[in-house]
Parts: C-alpha cells; structure tokens; sequence
C-alpha cells in the first residue's frame, strides 16, 4: 500500500469507485423518480431508495472496520456521511464503531438498548400493538430501538451531545422539507423505502448468529467470563447467502452474507469476501444457509422473534433452518 494511496487495498480502487457512484447515482434517481407524476416511477425509485441505503449501511459496516480507506480518519468522515444517509446518525459513529467491534471481541450480540425489558414496562396495550405491526411486516422493533437513540442524546443532558443531535435533527427535518416542497407524496414513498431497507437488513443480521446478547448501555465492558472463544465463534456464525449458485445476487447486500469469512479475517473488505470464503472453506456448506432455506422462518417466527430471546438452533439435516427462529434489536445502526 503506497503512502499517498485512497484505498486501504491496492485492488481497492476500482470496486469501491464503482460501488459508490452505483450508490450515489440510485440514490440520486431514486429520489428524482419518488418527486415525478408516474406512480410506476414513483415505486422504482422507492425501490433504489431502499437499496441505497442499504449499500449505504453495509458501507457503515465497512468503514467501521477501516477496510474501504488508507487513512482511518477517511473512513470515519465516511462513516459519518453513510449514518446520515441511512437515519443512524443521531448516536455517534464512534459509539457505533464501538459497539460493532466489541460485537467481534467478545462475541456476543452486544446491545445497548434492551427493548423487551422496555416492553415488560410497558401497558400490555403496547406489546400487542409491537406484536401487531411486526405481524404486519412493519418492523416496529427496529422503529423503537432508532427512536431510543435519538431520545437518549437529550436525556443524558451532555451539552455537546445534545448539540450535535439538534444539528442532526435540523439537517434530517430540513432534508424532507425540501423533499415535500418538491413533492408531498415523495415522504410517503421515502417512508416505504425506509421500512423496507429495514426489512432487508434485520433479515441479514436475524440469521447470522445464535450468540448470547449482552445489554450493555454505555458500551460497559463485557465480564471476562461472557467472553467467548474463536471455536464458538465459527460454530454460531452462519453465511445467509442469497445465492450459492448465483454469487453476484450477494453484491445486493455488499457481500455481507459471507458472514464467516468476514468473522475470521474482519479487516478483508467486501470485495474480496466471496474469495476468502472460497479459500477457508472450499465446499464445505455447514455454516452456509441460503436466503430460500431462512425466508420461511423469517415469515413463520416473525412474531416469536420479537418475545423469544432464545435464538432456536440449527439442524444438520433435512430442513436445517426450520428451529431458527433467529435475532432481531441486533442492528450495528444502533448505539448509545
């Protein structure tokens, strides 16, 4: 790596270029096409919206672990601009850096908001309504967990936290702001892409892991004796691919499904991933579940998920993932 380089990997350049113009030019289009007369415009750039944003969050997750830039501050600005992009700027990118890391450390599902002690709070009358729009494919958790975090920087009474989050509030109302004054009807397909962008990433980060989740408000350190090893590592960690056969559909979530390739070597970037799962596991498909064999659990333990802290597991024949109930309230978008 040369001294003067951008990218953190020479064979960086022309990937990363061609990912980020694709991300920049669907959003752009896509939020053109949301603001036009067509309602057949309007629901494809609602769906590029959605997909950039998630290319956007799986950018996070890069830039997070220093793989895109040479130098750590480029990918910490760039961190910064994605977590705007995406709706998770509120907790600062260093705190979701953090969070993430220690998810790699320790390895466990580390969170910083418990929502289902939140819940056991609550009048029965909002659990039932949670349980409802979850039924509702309305990923009501992830809306709670993204409002918490924008609550908690103005209940902690820290001045340049309170600040900053006024700062960011203000960019994101004065975003939609022109939004409408362009179009009024742009919100409400912008809110559709949202919820779906999260559909798309709560699905990912459901079936990646049957870790222990540790609460740790204020990234308090894990006790030594939660800390796992590197043979649990790889044994509760799976590759949710959306395709074996198709490879290319996994660039859809930035490579992110070769979950155990990244978890052995987390400094490899994503273009680099279908490679080094290649290498470390050749045709050996035992941590290896595909989006068709999950999509079934997903749909059928959609509510169980939300009360059931307990993962399930999985099996080593027949249908594999059919007791894999899988996680959600896990996201790396949410931090103190």
């Amino acid at each position: 790596m040369s001294k003067t380089s951008l990218f953190r990997y020479k064979d960086g350049a022309a990937p990363n270029f061609a990912a980020l113009l694709y991300a920049a030019a669907c959003y752009g289009a896509g939020l053109w096409l949301i603001t036009v007369p067509s309602l057949a415009a309007n629901l494809l750039g609602m769906l590029l919206v959605a997909h950039t944003l998630v290319i956007a969050a799986y950018f996070i997750h890069e830039f997070a672990h220093g793989s895109i830039f040479a130098k750590p501050q480029a990918n910490d600005r760039a961190g910064e601009i994605a977590a705007w992009i995406t709706g998770a700027c509120f907790a600062s990118y260093a705190g979701l850096k953090e969070k993430h890391l220690r998810h790699h450390a320790d390895r466990l599902d580390v969170v910083t908001f418990d929502y289902r002690a939140f819940l056991r709070r609550q009048p029965g009358w909002v659990t039932r309504l949670v349980l409802a729009l979850e039924w509702a494919y309305i990923p009501a958790v992830e809306l709670i967990m993204h409002g918490f975090v924008i609550m908690s920087q103005f209940t902690r009474k820290e001045p340049a936290r309170q600040k900053r989050a006024l700062l960011m509030l203000a960019s994101r109302l004065a975003f939609f702001a022109l939004l409408a004054g362009v179009a009024a009807k742009a919100l409400l397909f912008y809110a559709a892409a949202y919820l779906i962008f999260l559909q798309v990433l709560r699905f990912m980060d459901a079936f990646q892991h049957t870790y222990d989740v540790y609460a740790a408000h204020d990234l308090a350190p894990t006790p030594a004796a939660l800390v796992r090893d590197r043979a649990y590592e790889h044994a509760n960690t799976y590759s949710n691919v959306l395709s074996i056969s198709n490879p290319l559909l996994n660039l859809l979530t930035l490579n992110f499904a070769y979950h155990n390739a990244h978890h052995a070597r987390p400094a490899v970037p994503w273009h680099d991933l279908p490679g080094l799962h290649g290498k470390l596991y050749g045709d050996d498909h035992t941590q290896i579940l595909t989006a068709r064999e999950l999509i079934g659990s997903y749909h059928r333990n959609r509510l169980r998920r939300v009360t059931d802290p307990d993962y399930g597991a999985v099996t080593a024949e027949g249908d594999r993932a059919a007791g894999f109930v899988g996680a959600v309230g896990v996201s790396f978008l949410t931090a103190v």
